[in-house]
């Protein structure tokens, strides 16, 4: 793995020299653009506006429209705008993880030590598994402000998890929502019989795979092959019934024969 970024955690007056790992990878398939005709590849070019010429990466810079003209910021300019949050991810304050709603979750990485921040790293680690919380702070990473948490994961590691900022979260006015809806105990008895019954003993989310990358690589391999694939018969599966209670004794009784 290559590190994305690299700098220190700033824990009170302490500095833990760290780097940070993507946690993640796509599962979906790399797929190319082709041209319908003669599946040649698509390609994108950065033309500029005015003379309709290809530019070279080299020779682009960023630039933030004000007034009729730009004005052009380079990485030291970025820099310049907070130098201690483009080396520091300062910690500002320690809560339990529960009080932070999943809607604020976006992207986790993982947290290497760097050189001289192997025994910090290990204390915080620590320090967070026996508090049983986590640390909210910020960098900047990529010319942008992040918002983040720090938590101790199992093995003496640091996950870091990007964060939205509550401004990023939308207002929920629009969404039109069930007003005045009663719900009848026996059907809200039988709803919660439907969860314990679909509640594992023990829950291991390692059974959960992308079956549908799988299967389109299958079909991929077959067309590949000059094999003729026929769809699938599919039925969306519908009850003749209205009547909720009925819905949820035909689960119940489908769940158990299965």
């Amino acid at each position: 793995m290559r590190a994305i970024w690299s700098g220190a955690i700033g824990f009170g007056l302490v500095n833990i020299p760290i780097r940070i790992y993507s946690a993640i990878e796509s599962s979906t398939l790399d797929l190319d653009m082709l041209d319908k005709k003669n599946h040649a590849n698509i390609k994108f070019q950065r033309v500029n506006e005015s003379t309709g010429k290809v530019v070279a990466w080299e020779n682009i810079v960023k630039g933030y429209k004000y007034g009729d003209d730009y004005v052009v910021l380079d990485e030291e300019d970025f820099e310049k705008a907070s130098p201690e949050k483009s080396k520091v991810i300062d910690i500002n304050e320690f809560v339990k993880q529960e009080e932070i709603d999943g809607m604020f979750y976006d992207t986790p990485y993982y947290l290497e030590p760097a050189k001289n921040g192997e025994k910090p790293y290990a204390l915080l680690h620590k320090a967070l598994e026996e508090t049983g919380k986590v640390a909210l702070g910020s960098f900047v990473m990529r010319t942008k402000e992040n918002f983040c948490m720090l938590k101790a994961a199992p093995g003496g590691l640091i996950t870091l998890f990007k964060l939205r900022f509550p401004e990023e979260i939308r207002a929920t006015e629009d969404v039109k929502l069930p007003s005045r809806t009663a719900v009848k105990p026996a059907e809200l008895k039988m709803a919660i019989a439907l969860i314990d019954q679909l509640s594992p003993k023990k829950f291991d989310i390692n059974k959960y795979k992308d079956t549908y990358t799988e299967a389109l690589l299958k079909l991929i391999h077959a067309k590949a092959k000059g094999k003729k694939v026929a769809p699938p018969k599919f039925k969306m599966v519908r009850n003749n019934t209205k009547d909720i209670m009925e819905q949820l004794k035909e689960s119940l009784k489908s769940k158990k024969a299965s």
